[in-house]
This record gives structure tokens, sequence and C-alpha cells, in this order.
């Protein structure tokens, strides 16, 4: 095994664990640990196996221990923060980006459509990464899918609304603005969701 082998993983496991983690730097942290511990285990490495499905597996059990780790490790007062706490923004122009909603997925459902959809694994190689049932991997990517769906449609039904109180506000009102609001409605459409794999 020479070094060239992991250096062709890298931009893939840097992707992974940079959607996984949200963060950059918590995912240069994940890539290094990965790496780290790839090399403390190198022996348990089948040549005979799929070094890039190995590499996966451990930064998957990686983020999951960090994950379960910091659960226990963090407690917070609510009642002391509450001062400092902002409100979410109510804006219906602020459409959610692709990132922003992936986070916003339970990190099962995650793990699964950033396997299958962006590092473009099989269904097997994705069971095997995350030592999941083939039915349950199938499972979780149809249910991360219809999720991110609605969660990238959310701003478009926010203006679909407005578009629509805005309608029903023009017919009370005098025949001569109704053109204008009609005319509206189309630009406060936002585009459809791009299909995944």
């Amino acid at each position: 095994m020479d070094r060239s082998q992991i250096l062709e993983h890298l931009p893939g496991l840097r992707r992974y664990a940079r959607l996984l983690a949200g963060d950059a730097w918590a995912a240069d942290d994940l890539v290094q640990d990965t790496l780290e511990r790839a090399c403390r285990k190198w022996l348990l490495w089948r040549p005979d196996g799929d070094l890039r499905a190995w590499l996966f597996t451990l930064m998957h059990n990686l983020y999951l221990n960090q994950r379960r780790s910091a659960a226990r490790g963090q407690w917070l007062d609510i009642d002391s923060l509450s001062e400092t706490l902002a409100a979410p923004e109510d804006s219906s122009d602020a459409a959610l980006d692709l990132e922003r909603c992936l986070q916003r997925l339970p990190a099962e459902q995650r793990a699964v459509l950033l396997l299958v959809s962006v590092e473009d694994m099989s269904y097997a190689d994705t069971a095997r990464v995350l030592q999941l049932p083939l039915g349950t991997v199938m499972s979780r990517l149809s249910r991360a899918r219809s999720r991110l769906r609605e969660l990238m449609e959310a701003p478009s039904a926010t203006s679909a609304n407005s578009a629509n109180s805005a309608t029903s506000a023009s017919s009370a009102a005098p025949a001569q603005s109704a053109p204008t609001a009609k005319a509206a409605t189309p630009q406060a459409a936002a585009p459809a969701l791009r299909r995944l794999k």
C-alpha cells in the first residue's frame, strides 16, 4: 500500500466530512482523525478489500462516536441563555440553501444521502460502510430525498402563500389593480429542486 492510494480518496473524504459535520474546521479534524485511525488500524484492512469503503466506514464510525460524546458532555441552562438567544429570521424572501437543508436532515438519513448521491456509492457499498441492511439504506435514502425536497420547497411554499394572499387582496380591490397582482405571481415562484440521482 503506497501513499498515492490514500491520497486519491482525500477529496471524497473531505467532501463527506464537510457535509456530515457542517463546519470546515470540524470536517478537517474528522478527516485527520480518520487518517490517523487508518494508520493505527492498517493491519485490519484486507488488501483485496475496497480501500474507499474502508476509509468511509472509519470516518462514519468516528463521526458517530464524536456525536455521542458531544451529546453526553453538553448541558446548557436555557433560562440563563434566554436573553442572548436570537429568534430565527422570519423572512419569506430568504431561501434555504442546499447545505443548510442537508444539515436539517437526521444524521442517519444525511449519511445515506451523501454516500449515494454525492459520493456515488452503490447501495451495497453504502450498506457496508454504514453497517446497515440494504433495505434500511434504501428506506433511509427515500425518506431523506423526500424530506430534502420538502425543505428545499419550503421557501417557495411561503412565497406561494403570500402570492395567494396578494391575489385574494386584489380581488377585493378595484378591478384596475388585479392585473398587477397577477403579473407578480409568476415571478414569486421559486425554481424547482433539481432531482437527486
